[in-house]
């Protein structure tokens, strides 16, 4: 009931609006953020239907779009499992109400209208979502580089000519090497939070 009446306090319609650190707590969305895992909010979009909520760590989604009354979906998407891509920021024309912004996570499809007053906040999510998807990327190439490198290492030995009475060992130390290049290069690039980027991009 508490969220419904913050909800139209904060003059919501079907067209989104970017709130302000000091009304997280009015949102549904703050319920579900893991403040024990030290994840935080940076940023949120709210219209009468949903909420599309930035995180550190991840994405959250209130989806009340085909809902019945007052019920919500909640659907988390962390950065880990979900990569952004396709960032697309629309501007407005000179009779348009709203701006755009569009994303994919993963094989979803994100088109989120919010108002145009709001235009250089917007401006501050694309920033970070592109930047995001940039960093995702170069992550993708070099992880893909360390596992290359280990298969080229396994082909030279393969050719290589190696004591019957020392392969089972060379073998054994080759895959204990392998383990640890491959999970060294995944906790490089392979990045769970976001906070740094959020904190350069975002003015809120």
């Amino acid at each position: 009931m508490f969220k419904k009446m913050a909800s139209d306090a904060l003059g919501l319609s079907d067209v989104g609006k970017i709130i302000s650190p000091a009304d997280y707590d009015k949102t549904d969305a703050d319920d579900y953020v893991m403040h024990e895992d030290d994840e935080k909010i940076y940023f949120l979009i709210k219209t009468k239907a949903d909420e599309y909520c930035f995180t550190n760590l991840a994405i959250i989604h209130v989806d009340g779009a085909n809902a019945v009354s007052s019920k919500r979906t909640l659907k988390r998407y962390p950065y880990t499992q979900h990569k952004i891509g396709n960032v697309v920021l629309e501007t407005a024309g000179k009779i348009d109400m709203d701006v755009e912004i569009k994303f994919t996570l993963g094989n979803e499809r994100f088109d989120i209208d919010v108002q145009k007053s709001q235009i250089d906040q917007l401006k501050d999510l694309y920033k970070a979502l592109l930047r995001i998807s940039e960093i995702t990327y170069e992550n993708d190439l070099y992880i893909n580089m360390a596992s290359q490198s280990l298969d080229k290492a396994v082909q030279v030995l393969q050719n290589s000519r190696t004591d019957d009475n020392n392969l089972s060992k060379t073998y054994h130390d080759l895959t204990d090497f392998g383990f640890k290049w491959l999970t060294s290069a995944r906790e490089q690039y392979h990045l769970k939070d976001y906070g740094e980027i959020y904190e350069k991009y975002i003015n809120n």
